[in-house]
C-alpha cells in the first residue's frame, strides 16, 4: 500500500490510455523535470532537463548534449525516472521509462526552440546536439486539488481524526 493511499488520499490504479491522459495533463505545464539514471558503478545520478512541448502520447523528449555523462550512462542502463513538481498546484509526479538516444537532425530541427542557444551556442546545426526519447512506462502522482489555506486546514484536520480526511489525489499509472 502507498504512503499516499495510507493518508486517505483518493488513490487510483490507471492504465492505458486513461493512463496516458492522466499523465500528460499532469505535466503538461511543467517544462522541467529530475531526470535520474544509472551510472556504471550503480550509483543515482540525476540532472535537470527542459521538457519539450509536445502533446503527451506515452513519449517525452528532450534535447541533451552527445557527449555528455548522461548519454554515457543511458548505453549502460537504459531505465530513467523522471520527476516532475509543481508546489503551487500541489502537483508531484514520478514517472520510469526507457530512454534511447538519436541524433536524427529533422527531429532535432522540429524540437529546436531558440531558448536552446544558452545550451547550444552553435544553434540547431551543432553537431553536439542529440535527441533523448523517455518511452513511460508507469507512474506514480499525488496532486491536492484544492487551495493552499483549504490543504492546510485538511492536513490539521488528518492530523486531528488520525487520517480520516482526504489531503488529495495519488495514483499508479501504467502506460499499457
Amino acid at each position: 500500500m502507498s504512503e499516499a493511499n495510507d493518508n486517505h488520499s483518493d488513490y487510483h490504479e490507471l492504465s492505458g490510455q486513461p493512463g496516458l491522459e492522466k499523465i500528460g495533463e499532469l505535466v503538461k505545464d511543467i517544462r522541467m523535470a529530475m531526470m535520474s539514471s544509472v551510472a556504471p558503478n550503480g550509483s543515482i545520478s540525476s540532472r535537470p532537463m527542459a521538457t519539450q512541448n509536445e502533446p503527451f502520447n506515452g513519449t517525452l523528449w528532450f534535447l541533451t548534449r552527445g557527449s555528455s555523462e548522461k548519454v554515457d550512462e543511458l548505453q549502460h542502463d537504459s531505465h530513467v525516472t523522471l520527476n516532475y513538481a509543481d508546489p503551487g498546484n500541489s502537483k508531484y509526479i514520478a514517472l520510469k521509462g526507457k530512454a534511447t538516444i538519436s541524433h536524427d537532425r529533422a527531429r532535432i530541427k522540429e524540437l529546436w526552440n531558440p531558448i536552446y542557444k544558452a545550451w547550444f551556442p552553435k544553434g540547431e546545426d551543432d553537431p553536439d546536439i542529440a535527441v533523448l526519447r523517455v518511452d513511460i512506462t508507469e507512474g506514480d502522482y499525488w496532486e491536492a486539488s484544492s487551495s493552499k489555506l483549504v490543504m492546510g486546514f485538511k492536513y490539521l484536520a488528518a492530523a486531528v481524526t488520525g487520517g480520516k480526511v482526504s489531503v488529495g489525489e495519488a495514483g499508479h499509472v501504467t502506460t499499457k
